[in-house]
This record gives structure tokens, sequence and C-alpha cells, in this order.
């Protein structure tokens, strides 16, 4: 399944970078028609059947695109899913589409846990923080995690750094335990 999301999201990716499309808005709108994939199920049922023709398919996602105002690259990429029927991928694809894109563009995802919510001026040095620490522009998501006492964890990746109070007193107990 990797590889078939792979596949589909580079060939997206190349669409989008190729054609010099807005990568923020092309990306926002494949992810909220996967989200409309991923909820309902009626529809998947329907772009999945093989009984059903591929042109009655497209005229449901034709109708779903004019009023969820979608671009026609957006249009077209979920239109060849469907006919590739590889629609099943679609959650997998779209997350697979925004790391190819977020590589190409030099951006690195960053998952931000913390024990309260931040403020914006918090998470604007904390972003430039990591900045520096990868040297790549960030794409911050931010989870709240009462269990971290206070501090935040910064996932970029597999890179985890922890320096949240929770994990400062893990490190404690480790040392004191070794010593």
């Amino acid at each position: 399944m990797a590889s078939v999301a792979n596949t589909y999201a580079r060939a997206f990716a190349d669409v989008v970078i190729g054609r010099k499309l807005k990568a923020d808005k092309v990306l926002g709108e494949a992810q909220s028609l996967a989200g409309l994939v991923v909820a309902s199920k009626e529809l998947r049922q329907v772009w999945e059947a093989p009984s059903i023709p591929a042109a009655q398919k497209r005229n449901l996602l034709d109708a779903i695109v004019k009023k969820q105002k979608i671009s026609r690259e957006v249009r077209n990429f979920f239109a060849v899913l469907i006919d590739h029927r590889r629609i099943h991928f679609v959650d997998v694809i779209v997350k697979q589409f925004e790391q190819e894109l977020n590589r190409r563009m030099g951006f690195a995802e960053a998952e931000i846990s913390s024990a309260r919510d931040l403020s914006d001026t918090e998470k604007r040095k904390l972003e430039a923080q990591v900045e520096k620490a990868t040297g790549k522009k960030v794409r911050a998501r931010y989870l709240h995690d009462a269990a971290l006492l206070g501090g935040a964890v910064v996932k970029v990746g597999s890179t985890i750094y922890d320096g949240s109070v929770k994990g400062k007193l893990e490190r404690m107990k480790e040392q004191l335990g070794g010593a």
C-alpha cells in the first residue's frame, strides 16, 4: 500500500509543482475532499463499486467538486483514483502527498505537544527554535497533552526533542536509579 500511496502522491506533487499551483490551496482541497470520502461510507461504496459505471462516479464527483468549489486539478486527481480503483487509499495518499509537497518545498513537519495551549508568541518562538535545529522551514501541528505537566515535546520525523517536565523527571529518575 505504501508503494501505491507514494506513486500517486509523487505524481500529483509533480502536477502541482510543475504547473506552479498554490500548494497550500491544492493540499487543503485534497484534504477536504479526502475527509468527505473517509467520513461517508455511502460515498466510498459508490466510488468503490465495480457495478457502477465510471461516468456515474465522475458525475457524482463533479457535483461535489462544484458544490465545494474544488479546483480542476484536485477533481482530476480524484477521478484518477476512482477510475483506477484506488479511492480506498485516499486518506493515505493525501497524507503522503502532503509529505511529498513539504519535502519538495523544504518544509519539516513538526508535531508539538504541550501541557497547555501556547500563545501565538510562544508558538513562533518554538517554531523558530525548531527551524534552527532542523535547518528547514517548519509546518507545526499543535497538540494538548496535560500529562506532560509543563514544557513541550517536539517530533520532527523520527527525532523527538523532549523539553517537558515529565521527560525531565523521567531522565532524573533514570540517573538516580543508575547511580
